[in-house]
């Protein structure tokens, strides 16, 4: 399956990146090339092969929920640069990053 130039822009738009054109057309290549390895997957025989979703043994580690005292806010807000009403004030970063 060939991934477009087009279709490498769009996808880059909607992640707020710049590519030269020269980046966009290496990306289109490799993730073309990508998508046909994992294409390839799909002419493996696997008849008889029990479903898998994870290789991971699963064990869940569970602790008492038990309400502990928190930091002093005059300490964890002695290195930010800026705060607002005992918030942390960070530049907006949706719609163009201005003042939100």
């Amino acid at each position: 399956m060939k991934i477009s130039e087009a279709e490498v822009r769009h996808v880059a738009q909607l992640s707020k990146l710049s590519f030269s054109d020269e980046e966009t057309a290496e990306f289109a290549t490799t993730l073309s090339k990508i998508v046909d390895m994992v294409e390839l997957l799909n002419e493996v025989d696997t008849t008889g092969v029990a479903v898998t979703t994870t290789m991971a043994d699963r064990k869940n580690v569970l602790r008492e929920d038990v309400a502990q005292k928190g930091d002093d806010r005059s300490e964890l807000f002695k290195n930010v640069p800026e705060s607002q009403d005992n918030f942390i004030k960070v530049p907006a970063i949706l719609d163009g990053g201005g003042d939100a």
